[in-house]
């Protein structure tokens, strides 16, 4: 198996990273000179004479960072995947960078994960016809070492557990199709716009009937669909063909593979027809593998904390929140790179505009949220004063768009803070928020939760879609061109000044919990969220997971 990037080259990519950071910096603000300014913060009638806000406004509008430090992350350092040097060099970047700015940085080590470096995929055709195929390995995936030629069939239609074990030892040296073939790879839109009625019907009709076909077939083998391909590895099988379409042109999801030995790949969608249609009618695909992949061991793992100390309420908090991992079938630009850039912007402008704050204000740049806000529940868990002591938290983890919507978690009075903050905000930026109140309580799907579970005051910037779902959200798309860079602007200047606001704010924002809504399935009010214990070690995850029969996300 090939050597991959040495420690010294990952050195030099580091070193490439910082000069390219200023390089974009630079013409950042050669663009803003060329193509115009933002309108002047007197046309925004900022609501309040207060220099802090105007100074973070102009220095976000005028001299914005976001443009070099996504370009760096996303295209120089690229996808972050937990466990990967690529992960590793981003948590030393961000150190390096905040350090350059003069605020106090680290990395903090909080348990350790699967280490593993990805390499080349190149997937090819070679009968009955050529055709270079696009498609990817899944994160943690064996490789092949070296090229590996050989037939690819589909699962078969049988009738009993029985008859599908009589079958398995046919796959030997043999690539599997086992994933549900969409019919069309047009999205339902595309349809909608285009097909008559009819047309649009006949076609769903068709689909509905084909995935109840599939699901029957997997149901047939007595094997959980989760588990087919460990059983399909046991048995010989050269490699996993799989395809997760998200429903849009060319966009599939990019998860982790299950297998140990022989590489699970993701073909996009058409050609995972294309290969499908041909085994299905035995016109004998041949295809030709060659996957570089390296595993690394148990690896630390780590979140980024910067840190400006606070003046005269050192230990009150307030927190800037993003998850810093992504998958790895893109660059993890609007998953999470653009809330990783909003909280760093945001805490360059806090530096350059407030840089002696009344409480403190740490960014915390999370690993392991993809595996389950692992990073951030253990910062939670290992720093309980810093959640006693938290005035607000504000978080940013669903794509490139501005922020629409804050929800207050349940906490009955936090309001009336948001309320008091927006009034001293300029309505360029708050005209396009609603406040949910009090909103209830988050139990996961971003870091907020690790904190609202123990009622502190931990709030989500929610974002305006973007089809953040559909086209970037764990997708092979997921690239700095997708990035809004307006919005993500604005993003900065709304986190840096909500930061500002809170830690000067003369009174805690309260932890008064609201009567939680009633559960239609008992008829008694629902639970606050519970804290869960993170993931310290990817083998105990594991073993987790197997009890439970199921894998990944």
């Amino acid at each position: 198996m090939k050597r991959f990037r040495s420690a010294p080259a990952a050195r030099r990519t580091l070193a490439a990273a910082l000069a390219a950071s200023r390089f974009f910096a630079m013409a950042a603000l050669i663009a803003i000179a060329v193509l115009g300014r933002p309108v002047p913060l007197a046309a925004q009638a900022l609501p309040t004479g207060d220099p802090v806000l105007r100074r973070i406004w102009e220095e976000g509008m005028e001299r914005s960072q976001v443009e070099a430090l996504a370009q760096t992350l996303l295209d120089s350092i690229g996808p972050r995947l937990t466990g990967s040097p690529g992960m590793q060099a981003a948590h030393e970047w961000a150190v390096a960078t905040y350090r350059r700015w003069g605020i106090e940085a680290r990395n903090e080590q909080y348990g350790t994960w699967r280490g593993w470096r990805r390499g080349i995929t190149h997937i090819d055709l070679l009968r009955p016809r050529v055709r270079t195929l696009e498609g990817t390995m899944l994160a943690w995936s064996p490789g092949t070492r070296g090229r590996v030629t050989g037939p690819v069939v589909t699962l078969p239609d049988v009738r009993s557990p029985e008859e599908f074990e009589a079958w398995l030892p046919q796959v030997k040296g043999k690539f599997v199709l086992v994933s549900f073939p969409q019919p069309t790879c047009r999205p339902d839109e595309n349809w909608e716009r285009w097909a008559t009625p009819q047309s649009l019907e006949r076609m769903r009709a068709a689909r509905r009937a084909a995935q109840e076909a599939w699901t029957a077939r997997i149901r047939a083998t007595g094997v959980p669909e989760r588990e087919l391909p460990a059983r399909l590895e046991r048995a010989g099988a050269l490699g996993i063909l799989t395809s997760r379409w998200s429903q849009g042109w060319g966009v599939n999801k990019i998860f982790d593979a299950r297998t140990e030995r022989v590489p699970s790949l993701d073909l996009s969608c058409e050609d995972y027809g294309l290969l499908f249609r041909l085994a299905e009618r035995n016109q004998g695909p041949v295809i030709r593998v060659e996957a570089e992949a390296e595993f690394l061991g148990e690896v630390p793992v780590y979140n980024t904390i910067a840190v400006i100390p606070g003046t005269e309420r050192p230990n009150e908090y307030v927190l800037l929140s993003a998850h810093f991992d992504s998958w790895d079938g893109g660059s993890g630009a609007t998953d999470n790179g653009t809330g990783t850039v909003t909280m760093m912007e945001a805490m360059r402008l806090l530096k350059a505009a407030y840089p002696n704050p009344k409480r403190t204000i740490i960014a915390g740049h999370w690993g392991g949220e993809e595996q389950g806000l692992n990073g951030s529940r253990a910062f939670a868990a290992d720093h309980p004063e810093i959640v006693e002591g938290l005035q607000a938290l504000f978080n940013q983890d669903n794509g490139t768009g501005r922020v629409t919507t804050i929800s207050m978690q349940g906490l009955v009075e936090a309001g009336a803070h948001f309320g008091r903050w927006f009034a001293r905000i300029p309505e360029e930026i708050t005209r396009h928020i609603t406040l949910v109140i009090p909103g209830t309580p988050g139990g996961g799907g971003s870091d907020y939760a690790s904190f609202v579970c123990y009622g502190a005051p931990a709030f989500s910037l929610s974002s305006l879609s973007w089809d953040y779902s559909t086209y970037t959200w764990h997708t092979n798309r997921d690239t700095y061109d997708k990035i809004a860079f307006d919005d993500v602007r604005n993003n900065a200047v709304l986190t840096a000044m909500l930061a500002y606001l809170a830690a000067e704010d003369p009174e805690r924002v309260p932890r008064e919990r609201r009567v939680m809504p009633t559960d239609p399935r008992t008829g008694q009010p629902r639970d606050w969220p519970a804290c869960r214990q993170p993931q310290r070690r990817s083998a105990t995850a594991a073993a987790e997971v197997a009890g439970q029969g199921t894998v990944g996300r």
